[in-house]
């Protein structure tokens, strides 16, 4: 179920990159005509990762794993973090294998053919499309109490916005998100600090560190790692930005796993100070369950928190309209898909303006005419079919003949994707159970 951390080390040292990426498939840093402009480092790839798992759902996702787990919930998160390494491990290995744009989809073509590639790429597509849908609606929602607006003009607008921003460049586009994930981060830090008595009390973590004591428990414990998986997903989004990433070959993994590590951390302590005060303010039924962590600890208004709350949800919907272009970008470029002006660039900016515009046509006609609550549940599901695809072409790699220590990559690929499966029948089931 899990990989000792130095095995993770070694899929990533190891990994013999050079020898098996196609011709042209390691771009030069150096941007050229009809290329993406390289402009991102390692600091601000994990911006855009933290920016894009670190998001609205951790805002809302931490009252909901209460109330189905309790004290146990930052063993279900970090339980949820341990099924999300093993497939952050295979990004992390077909990423530096791979470092180009189409990401999952271009995984899939090197495992299974150009077929299966389609069908994830569509995949990847439909969940960053419907949530930056679900995300705008969302915001819009908020701001129309305080707006006297319609919510589909404000929904709108949001589109508009972030549209601009992500046509300007990827540099000006990730900065943004840069900035808001540091406030959105920030906050969840300030929130730790202002709680620090709470997360000081060894009777708290004496509780939080208990397992449970039967099977019921741990069936209890698995639910409430399932749900808190969903908060993790995001990761997977940097290997998008390969080509405007300054070698990314050596930046994607890192940049991967130390968002992940990162965003594990913040999670669990999180969970925490949760526990130490959920009894008090009714956590498992809380529309805001951040906003009253804070002022319980702090004797302050939650408003300041919920604000922020909101305008996380606008560094969502700008980092899925980044992401869903590039994707498309790269599956056009490279004959994936039949489209050859989604490869369109803008002569000056060297961003895919075309495909930009196609995501916020397609977002805005879902805000306008379609109900999106069960789309959202859906778009969880693409998710770990895309990743149970994406494990299966790293085993598929990996089990070809070629060096001794890609066994270990073949391995560790299929157990992630037997747990991504998992957890996708696991949901399916529960779902239609309900």
């Amino acid at each position: 179920m899990s990989i000792g951390r130095g095995c993770v080390a070694r899929l990533i040292r190891e990994a013999d990159l050079t020898a098996e990426i196609e011709a042209g498939g390691a771009v030069p840093e150096a941007a050229q005509d009809g290329q993406l402009k390289r402009a991102l480092g390692l600091p601000l790839l994990v911006f855009y990762g933290l920016g894009v798992t670190v998001g609205a759902g951790i805002f809302a996702l931490v009252g909901e794993i209460y109330a189905e787990a309790g004290a146990l919930s930052p063993i279900a998160f970090l339980v949820a973090a341990l099924l999300a390494g093993t497939t952050a491990a295979s990004y992390a290995v077909l990423s530096r294998r791979f470092p180009r744009a189409a990401g999952a989809a271009l995984y899939a073509q090197e495992g299974f053919g150009t077929t299966v590639a389609r069908i994830t790429g569509v995949g990847v597509a439909i969940t960053g499309i419907v949530s930056s849908a679900v995300i705008a609606l969302a915001f819009s929602s908020y701001l129309a109490t305080l707006i006297p607006v319609p919510n589909w003009v404000l929904a709108l607008g949001l589109v508009a916005m972030v549209t601009a921003i992500a046509v300007l460049g990827v540099r000006e586009s990730v900065l943004v998100a840069a900035g808001v994930t540091l406030l959105e981060v920030g906050t969840l830090v300030v929130v730790l600090v202002t709680g620090a008595p709470e997360l000081g009390d060894a009777a708290v973590w004496r509780e939080v560190v208990a397992l449970p004591s039967d099977w019921a428990g741990f069936g209890i414990l698995l639910g409430a790692a399932t749900i808190a998986f969903y908060a993790f997903i995001g990761f997977e989004d940097i290997v998008n930005m390969a080509e405007e990433t300054k070698r990314p070959e050596r930046v994607l993994p890192p940049a991967i796993l130390i968002t992940l590590v990162l965003t594990t951390i913040i999670y669990v302590l999180v969970a925490v100070l949760g526990v130490a005060v959920g009894e008090r303010i009714d956590l498992g039924g809380s529309d805001a369950p951040i906003a009253d962590i804070f002022a319980e600890t702090t004797g302050l208004s939650p408003a300041p928190v919920a604000a922020i709350a909101a305008v996380a949800m606008i560094n969502g919907v700008l980092i899925q309209f980044v992401m869903v272009s590039r994707l498309l970008y790269g599956m056009s470029r490279d004959r994936m898909i039949r489209a050859p002006w989604l490869a369109t660039l803008l002569p000056v900016r060297r961003t895919p303006a075309v495909a930009t515009g196609l995501v916020a046509v397609i977002v805005a006609t879902l805000i306008l005419v379609l109900p999106l609550v069960d789309l959202a549940e859906i778009t969880s599901y693409v998710t770990l079919a895309v990743f149970t695809i994406v494990n299966l072409s790293l085993f598929r790699i990996a089990s070809r003949p070629g060096p001794a220590h890609h066994r270990l990559a073949a391995a560790s690929g299929l157990v992630a994707a037997l747990l991504s499966a998992a957890l996708l029948v696991a949901g399916l089931v529960q779902r239609f159970a309900a």
